[in-house]
């Protein structure tokens, strides 16, 4: 979305540490003082990569440790600090008790022909972003976009009730025609260590691996995903709330759920409800104001995926 939108700069030099492949972004200052750091790394390549993000701020005088995020993938890097001054790491972001006027970014890479892997289209991003009030929601015109439906219930009850992201991906792929098993999805998503399926950096590399590239994103509006709707571009909402704060949800209650926005009309927004019982439910109208609530106004981040040769 251009409220978001940065300049894409040329690719660093690779250096090694090892057995890793490091590539150095920055520094970036953001807009505005940023408290909510998301990064991502996608490459079309369908070599199974593992891969993790660290953080430097600038402090006074200099620049702050290198600070970890969570690692994806099953190789073991060597440990770093994850908080500093002023840094802590939440899984898959970095929170900021003061605002961040500039940021470099490190990724740190392992694959079997690491050379291979950074021969094919990738992509880093950064979203930076300073926690300001989000505004009502306001809609105006209408987009509808044709995203099939499926429903983690459908999985065995091991892990139906633990899949949203896999679906949701699922879902997303299938719309970019290039359709994949949920099961085989959320078997290479699932980070063992933190036994969860929804780890965001997962499942940008997930979707890359197909064929479809993507960037996580911390929507500041609604106008910004209203923009990727109205360009085709269909997107993974993480949301979170209480009972009786999203009407007609297909569960009561969540302290994280993944869906999928597939466009707007007539003041509600249509997704696709991965927690709905069956494929025939899953697709949902949800009131434009309580989306905003549950969405926006808490984590705020979705998966944008696209395809390199859309137009």
């Amino acid at each position: 979305p251009p409220a978001c939108r940065r300049k894409v700069e040329a690719a660093p030099a690779v250096t090694h540490d090892g057995d890793d492949l490091l590539l150095e972004f920055g520094p970036w200052r953001p807009r505005e003082g940023a408290r909510h750091l998301v990064p991502a790394f996608s490459a079309l390549s369908d070599r199974l990569c593992s891969f993790r993000f660290e953080a430097s701020t600038a402090v006074a005088g200099g620049w702050s440790p290198w600070i970890a995020a969570v690692s994806i993938g099953p190789a073991e890097f060597a440990p770093v600090e994850t908080e500093s001054t002023g840094l802590e790491t939440q899984i898959d972001f970095w929170t900021a008790v003061r605002p961040v006027e500039a940021v470099r970014l490190r990724l740190r890479l392992r694959a079997d022909g690491n050379a291979l892997l950074l021969a094919a289209p990738w992509l880093v991003t950064l979203s930076a972003c300073d926690l300001a009030p989000v505004a009502p929601g306001r809609a105006s015109g209408a987009a509808r976009l044709a995203v099939p439906a499926l429903s983690q219930m459908a999985a065995g009850a091991a892990i139906a009730a633990r899949i949203c992201s896999p679906t949701s991906v699922a879902m997303v792929l299938a719309y970019w025609r290039m359709r994949d098993d949920v099961g085989g999805l959320a078997a290479e998503m699932f980070h063992p260590a933190l036994d969860l399926y929804g780890v965001w950096p997962a499942a940008i590399r997930a979707a890359a691996r197909r064929g479809v590239l993507g960037y996580l994103l911390r929507f500041p509006d609604w106008a910004s995903a209203a923009w990727c709707l109205d360009r085709g571009l269909p997107v993974v909402a993480s949301v979170r709330y209480a009972a009786g704060e999203l009407g007609g949800a297909a569960i009561a209650e969540t302290s994280g759920h993944l869906l999928v926005l597939t466009g707007y009309e007539d003041g509600a927004v249509l997704v696709n409800d991965p927690a709905a019982p069956d494929a025939a439910s899953v697709p949902r109208r949800y009131p434009l104001q309580q989306i905003v609530r549950v969405w926006l106004e808490r984590a705020g981040v979705g998966y944008v995926l696209f395809r390199p040769d859309a137009r």
